[in-house]
């Protein structure tokens, strides 16, 4: 899952899993439809006629009136697709409390999933069942990563975009100097022994937590001298674990360290892994917009003025950047004001918006629309020929794209100051 559309395709789906988690309703009146490939939209058109008869049959008007709502809605819906798309179809649908109770509304959320969905389920509930989008969107590939020497040993978890350093050990295994009073060869003897009570150690972590717990697809190995080497020939490691090595390298450090920096010396081992895609990417960046006539900027001001001038290749966002763009269209004359605002503050840049009357009528009636960021500089994007990559903020790239504001682009060619 890492071709171009994906990261905004998979940052969309995250919104509204987000949106929906904890969300309930006042009965059984929320709607949740997964359809697979292949099954004719008309079949499921009248499976809904059906159950919005059965419908009928609920005591209570309002969970009825919201169910045969959700129902009627979710068909017109379908209506539109004249057939399933080829990973199948995922409608959300119900009546949601926008302010305490009798406030409700009806959401709909359709979404195309990123993996096919093996079995249609049609399921009204007071919650929405989610659980089974989130499985789509655990990464099929999951790699160890085990860093060690003699002083200390580290373990990581590399996934799509995550990372994670999830244990660190140390030895406490007395240096190669020998102690007062000791023969050499009993030392040598006693420091063996260390050694090997600290691969056990090691090797128990890494299979608690590389096969049991994450079931890691791959590992790769590594660390200074010749420890790693010593390490595998007392095969404490799971067999699996062995069998399913994708390379050992060298490493200047061990422990944390050394894991981080064993993954950016297996980048050219793990193509697939969409984490070493943002990594370039925002280096890439980075390295332009230190240029004199580097084509890179940042902040949405200069990357909409860009957009305006078809002058975008690709646009930068990371995946927490928590903003919207609120309008205002003056109905009578249709002149349109905007203001990008963080998610918290949009009710009262909608306030703001409107209590100025229109400037070019004069008029006091406005329709007003809010847009999230990412999805408008997509459809800006797209209108330019350009395309957008979310990068994750949890990594180190996304944190160093977040001291730039979370948004930049690349250029088709420097810009001139105006």
């Amino acid at each position: 899952m890492s071709s171009n559309a994906d990261s905004v395709r998979l940052y969309k789906i995250r919104k509204v899993i987000s949106e929906l988690s904890g969300k309930e309703g006042r009965g059984t009146e929320l709607v949740t439809l997964y359809i697979p490939p292949k099954k004719p939209i008309h079949e499921v058109i009248a499976y809904l006629r059906n159950e919005w008869g059965t419908a009928g049959n609920i005591k209570s008007d309002t969970t009825r009136n919201h169910v045969q709502d959700a129902l009627t809605k979710t068909m017109q819906k379908l209506k539109l697709y004249r057939e399933t798309p080829d990973n199948g179809l995922i409608i959300f649908c119900g009546a949601l409390m926008t302010n305490g109770p009798g406030s409700e509304v009806i959401v709909l959320r359709e979404i195309i999933p990123p993996k096919p969905v093996k079995s249609f389920l049609y399921q009204c509930d007071d919650h929405f069942h989610i659980e089974y989008l989130k499985d789509m969107l655990r990464e099929e590939k999951v790699y160890g990563i085990l860093c060690i020497d003699a002083n200390e040993a580290g373990i990581g978890i590399l996934s799509g975009e995550r990372f994670d350093v999830v244990n660190a050990m140390t030895s406490g295994i007395s240096g190669k100097t020998r102690k007062g009073g000791q023969s050499a060869r009993r030392y040598e003897r006693g420091r063996e022994m260390e050694l090997t009570y600290f691969y056990h150690r090691v090797a128990d972590h890494a299979n608690r937590i590389l096969v049991d717990e994450y079931k890691v697809t791959g590992l790769i190995l590594g660390g200074p001298g010749f420890t790693k080497e010593d390490f595998m020939k007392t095969e404490f490691l799971n067999y699996n674990l062995r069998k399913n090595i994708i390379a050992v390298l060298d490493t200047a450090y061990s422990g944390r360290e050394g894991v981080r920096e064993l993954v950016d010396k297996a980048a050219d081992k793990l193509q697939d892994v969409r984490l070493f895609e943002e990594k370039k990417l925002v280096q890439r960046f980075l390295g332009e917009v230190n240029k004199a006539n580097g084509v890179a900027v940042y902040g949405l001001p200069r990357i909409i003025q860009a957009l305006d001038k078809s002058n975008v290749e690709m646009i930068l966002v990371t995946d927490d950047v928590d903003m919207v763009r609120v309008t205002a269209t003056c109905k009578n004359c249709g002149t349109v004001r905007e203001k990008f605002v963080p998610t918290s503050k949009k009710t009262q840049a909608m306030q703001e918006i409107t209590s100025e009357p229109c400037a070019k009528c004069g008029s006091k009636e406005f329709v007003v629309d809010e847009t999230d960021i990412v999805d408008l500089l997509e459809e800006r994007a797209i209108q330019v020929g350009a395309r957008v990559e979310v990068i994750s903020s949890g990594t180190e790239e996304g944190a160093m794209l977040k001291s730039f504001g979370g948004v930049a682009a690349f250029l088709r060619y420097k810009m001139t100051a105006e």
